[in-house]
């Protein structure tokens, strides 16, 4: 018997990389930014944990514009 790993195809892999990976790069990217206020911040982290695929897209259409320009 082989182990349960091997045995994935490529449409779990391409689940595990929208349900997995994107969402965890995408909280990278919410830590790691600055936005006006903290609640921003936590509004953010709270809607990608709750939602991963929604959130995501949602954070890369609406939020990734509420970041504070670190270029003055």
């Amino acid at each position: 018997m082989e182990p349960a790993f091997l045995s994935l195809g490529t449409p779990e892999i391409i689940l595990i990389f929208f349900v997995v990976i994107i969402p965890i790069l995408t909280l990278i990217d919410i830590v790691r930014s600055d936005f006006k206020d903290q609640f921003t911040k936590l509004l953010w982290v709270v809607i990608v944990l709750l939602a991963p695929f929604i959130g995501c897209l949602l954070y890369l259409l609406i939020g990734r514009s509420q970041k504070v320009s670190k270029y003055i």
